[in-house]
């Protein structure tokens, strides 16, 4: 892969982050009953973050689940053979809670349905919002994130790499292409 640009950097990146806590906070005003579910695997350190910044921010102790979507993939045979379930942990009720699913990358929205059909096979959550670091246009369903740290137009042939310490160790957002 061959980086095109570099989009966003550590201080970009925490900026977007601290400002979708704060718009998660003004839109729910009662925080209670809500909690963050990351989606396997870059959306997992983003709903710890959300969380940790919620907390710093308004003094809100909000729970963090993990959400793994593999065996929910409509594409699992391309996929892989034998896809690796890494396993979903969510130890609250999620009946009757308004649930934050959180992603790095909104791309075809297929990653999104499969995990609110992940969710539902849990329970009936009150409300599923969406929350994405990037939303790349491109959409096959009628999904639209309620929290976006930053819109990016690009082609098809782009791909948006997002790399956070917890994962990949580097922190940052890219543009690159397939040579």
């Amino acid at each position: 892969m061959k980086t095109k640009s570099k989009i966003m950097d550590v201080k970009a990146i925490e900026r977007s982050m601290r400002r979708i806590a704060l718009e998660i906070v003004e839109y729910n005003k009662s925080m209670e009953n809500v909690y963050l579910v990351g989606i396997r695997s870059r959306g997992v350190p983003m709903a710890d973050r959300l969380s940790r910044y919620l907390n710093e921010i308004e003094n809100l102790d909000v729970k963090t689940g993990i959400i793994d979507i593999s065996l929910y993939r409509d594409d699992l045979s391309k996929v892989a053979e034998n896809p690796v379930h890494n396993g979903t942990h969510i130890d609250f009720e999620v009946e009757n809670a308004k649930i934050i699913l959180i992603d790095d990358v909104l791309y075809t929205g297929r990653t999104v349905r499969a995990a609110i059909d992940a969710v539902l096979d849990i329970g009936r959550p009150k409300e599923i919002q969406l929350c994405i670091l990037i939303d790349r246009g491109h959409k096959e369903l009628p999904i639209h994130a309620d929290y976006i740290g930053r819109s990016v137009p690009t082609s098809s042939e782009e791909i948006i790499k997002v790399s956070f310490m917890e994962t990949d160790n580097e922190e940052n957002v890219k543009i690159v292409t397939i040579d």
